[in-house]
């Protein structure tokens, strides 16, 4: 997949009005069952890769990455995606679910010797970002897929709040909003925020795997520093057809930025990994050689 393809511009979604709740704050993507392939042998060209550690964003779980791993996995790299606490197969409950948590699981998951290639989508940015800040040397680049890029002291639901593109808030449920209680979308939503160009049979795996999400680590800030965060260096993967995190968000937020080495445009709805694993796994291929 080459940089910034010239796939045209897709039709912003409706405008939404995130009012739902203080707390109301974007979570993003779901699950997707795939098979798991055995390893090929390391090629020449693999053998010496960085490693790729996947990490998935909220109402999701590792699975999410299923077939880009597997894909990856057949070509000779050494992958591993990441279960985040509360997510998943994971059943910590939802008051123990933090930020600081989520970045503790995947610094556990990184390699103990050398750096890795750290792919964030959606709320991944969030934590893979928080991540680079506190082992920078651990980390031979972020790819943000979809993800969200803070800048020093923003939140998710902060940045989220500026997504008049989004479709997420039309959908917004909680029992008890000023309780933080875990959210959800409707379900008559989830298809058309994540995955409008998915197969039949992917949406109805996107509807029955929704899993409400914790409320507080979304509207958590993250400490970010030039020393550290910024030496890392940044790749991001845009989705031009995104009805959750909007194309326009995406491009705002490397604006604000700035130093973000390369960039890549899959015309796709939030959800490449299901739509185009193949293409999203060439990029992540690239990026770890």
């Amino acid at each position: 997949m080459s940089p910034k393809d010239n796939n045209p511009r897709a039709k912003p979604a409706a405008q939404q009005n995130f009012l739902a709740t203080a707390a109301s704050v974007l979570a993003l993507t779901t699950l997707s069952a795939c098979s798991t392939v055995a390893p090929a042998m390391p090629t020449a060209a693999t053998a010496t890769a960085r490693p790729i550690v996947l990490v998935h964003g909220a109402w999701m779980g590792a699975s999410a990455w299923d077939r880009v791993a597997s894909d990856l996995r057949q070509r000779g790299f050494r992958v591993t995606a990441v279960e985040l606490p509360g997510h998943g197969a994971d059943t910590t409950p939802a008051a123990q679910l933090s930020l600081d948590g989520y970045v503790k699981t995947v610094l556990a998951a990184l390699p103990a010797q050398g750096q890795a290639i750290v792919v964030g989508h959606s709320m991944g940015g969030m934590v893979i970002s928080a991540l680079a800040e506190q082992a920078p040397e651990r980390v031979a680049e972020l790819v943000y897929v979809a993800g969200y890029l803070p800048q020093h002291g923003e939140s998710l639901y902060k940045i989220a709040m500026t997504d008049a593109d989004s479709r997420v808030g039309a959908y917004w449920t909680q029992a008890d909003p000023k309780a933080y209680t875990p959210a959800s979308l409707r379900p008559e939503g989830i298809a058309e925020v994540f995955c409008a160009d998915c197969n039949e049979a992917d949406q109805r795996t996107l509807v029955s795997s929704h899993k409400a999400e914790a409320v507080p680590p979304l509207g958590t800030p993250v400490s970010l520093s030039a020393a550290r965060f910024g030496r890392v260096p940044r790749s991001y993967v845009h989705t031009r057809q995104d009805n959750a995190v909007s194309f326009k968000l995406q491009q705002n937020m490397l604006a604000r930025a700035g130093g973000v080495r390369q960039t890549w445009e899959l015309n796709t709805s939030h959800l490449p990994m299901l739509t185009q694993p193949r293409a999203l796994a060439d990029i992540l291929a690239d990026v770890a050689r």
